[in-house]
């Protein structure tokens, strides 16, 4: 059988390899900014930057992008770090902080000035952008651009002194104002911001840009391959230029090449970090773990599963062309997954009592029902049987069409794990409606199977009413109506696609061992949908469990190939 075709990224990594790269140098570094949770675009970067290191046996590093005091926070970085694990990787690199290298970054940065390759400008954000110009046309020159060395030196020195007020002066790499690339013409590599870092506290209030940090970090740490998405590509020679015009050139036995793919768009799904922490700020959502979330952390908490995730971004593989993925394929793999590792219990949500006429009031019967079907190990648990049973209330029709096998009028259905049910009266209300049925079981079928053979075609899910446990059942659906999030009109609001039905609350009344099911064990309420357990409502004594996904999988595999 012949091997599936490498992508593009492994191509890349195994020529570096057969043109003499040791597999164990290979080095790659997962670099997010602590600013909000990881979502699931972020998982396709994880499971490529850890597993590249992992397929030929060298290191990944986590490097957190802590450049930009203003919106990061220690909360978000044990978050990531959390998250990170919860999928399957390690930092068998180290982990580290761009703000480790704030020193040795402001010493490059001199030395740019010294060589006459950068300069202190006070233009304001106004001016810069005129003086950059448009794509097409050349920019001008800012009138600080031949600024004397010795006085940018001093200028940035008193930059870091805290002499000057924000936006009053930016160092500025000088490069070309006539390139055709925007991000040549003299970008800003230092700003000052006097703002409380979380780890350097009030000793700067000068940071590096990310473009000047980046790539110098990726050079300190000795990083091999630096994957980035796509929106990066035109970065990159500015990548390159702060690597090779700086003295770090001469340290380093392999330069660091950053290399593109693009990123995850996924259906009915926002994956712009800043639109979705607007959404936690403003409480359209509970935080950054609300179960409607494309976070890890969110997902983690509807419980979807790391593998899941994992089997995924591996389906989806590493391309250089952006396009749209459908929600529903992670949905089968989930699926895929919780078919085979996740609990049976039922669990009836729409309820209308049964009263077993042949059944004495008192009397009890504890039967046998598997754990899981696909999985023998998973043993089995009790589940009581009694007078009083709930079923879901469309698993009863007083009139039913042909062809239909769940209980009805002098029907038979089977009761899972339990007895063969004849329905032989109802009883209505005033309105007409029908609160109660009345049954036979046949005590001869235990288990379900008729003892002379006969065939019952309906199989149908129940709880003892006076044994069942009440709990709240949130049924979470997509966040957005609109299957393209990122495609809006300018001055579009992506509120406006906020889906109203993203949560509904019901009460449910599930058999009594889903009392055991702590946050992390998956379970499928049978005929129903898979849950997990809310990890918050359960550490407030409410048992709450959150809808992970229904059952049925509208997503063709054989049409998405």
């Amino acid at each position: 059988m012949s091997e599936e075709p490498k992508h593009f990224i492994a191509q890349i990594v195994e020529a570096d390899i057969a043109n003499g790269l040791p597999p164990s140098h290979v080095h790659t570094r997962f670099p997010p900014e602590p600013n909000g949770c990881l979502h699931i675009g972020h998982a396709k970067a994880i499971c490529l930057d850890f597993g590249t290191a992992m397929q030929y046996g060298g290191k990944c590093n986590l490097r957190f992008d802590d450049t930009n005091p203003t919106k990061e926070d220690t909360r978000f970085v044990d978050a990531i770090q959390e998250d990170i694990k919860w999928l399957g990787f390690d930092w068998n690199g180290g982990m580290y902080y761009a703000s480790d290298y704030f020193e040795k970054l402001y010493s490059l940065a001199e030395e740019l000035i010294l060589n006459g390759k950068a300069y202190v400008c006070t233009l304001s954000s106004e001016e810069f952008k005129e003086y950059r110009g448009v794509p097409g046309e050349p920019g001008k020159p800012s009138p600080h651009r031949d600024r004397p060395v010795q006085e940018s030196l001093d200028l940035f020195r008193r930059m870091r002194a805290g002499e000057f007020e924000e936006g009053q002066y930016v160092l500025r790499a000088k490069i070309d104002m006539a390139s055709p690339n925007m991000h040549m013409r003299d970008p800003a590599i230092y700003r000052i911001k006097k703002d409380f870092h979380h780890r350097t506290g009030n000793a700067w209030c000068i940071y590096p840009m990310y473009d000047f940090a980046h790539c110098l970090s990726d050079a300190i740490e000795g990083i091999t391959h630096s994957l980035c998405t796509l929106e990066f590509d035109v970065h990159r020679p500015l990548y390159d230029w702060f690597v090779e015009n700086t003295s770090i050139i001469k340290t380093l036995e392999i330069q660091p090449r950053q290399y593109e793919f693009a990123r995850l768009n996924l259906t009915y799904t926002m994956m712009s970090k800043r639109k979705l922490q607007q959404l936690v700020e403003e409480k359209v959502v509970d935080d950054w773990d609300d179960p409607r979330m494309p976070t890890i952390a969110g997902m983690r908490r509807r419980g979807y599963t790391a593998k899941a995730i994992r089997a995924f971004c591996e389906d989806i593989g590493i391309t250089k062309f952006n396009s749209l993925t459908d929600f529903a394929l992670l949905e089968y793999h989930l699926r895929q997954d919780l078919n085979k590792t996740a609990l049976r219990r039922m669990a009836v949500f729409d309820p209308i009592e049964v009263e077993i006429e042949n059944w004495q009031e008192g009397e009890t019967d504890w039967l046998d029902a598997v754990n899981n079907p696909e999985d023998e190990s998973a043993g089995s648990r009790k589940i009581p049987f009694s007078k009083h049973i709930f079923i879901e209330r469309d698993d009863f029709m007083e009139n039913p069409p042909n062809k239909y096998f769940r209980l009805k009028p002098n029907g038979e259905v089977r009761l899972r794990y339990a007895y063969l049910l004849t329905c032989k009266d109802v009883i209505k209300n005033e309105k007409g409606e029908i609160v109660k049925i009345i049954g036979v079981i046949d005590r001869a079928s235990r288990g379900g199977n008729a003892p002379d053979g006969r065939k019952v075609k309906g199989t149908i899910h129940w709880v003892d009413a006076s044994n069942c446990v009440k709990a709240d059942a949130m049924i979470y659906d997509k966040l957005f109506t609109k299957a393209d999030m990122g495609d809006l009109a300018e001055g579009e609001d992506f509120k406006d696609y906020l889906n109203p039905q993203s949560l509904v609350k019901k009460t449910m009344y599930a058999e009594p061992s889903v009392k055991e099911l702590k946050p992390g064990i998956p379970v499928q309420f049978e005929r129903v949908a898979y849950f997990m357990a809310d990890s918050k409502s359960f550490k407030d004594g409410v048992l709450a469990f959150n809808r992970t996904v229904t059952l049925k999988d509208s997503f063709s595999k054989a049409a998405a190939k």
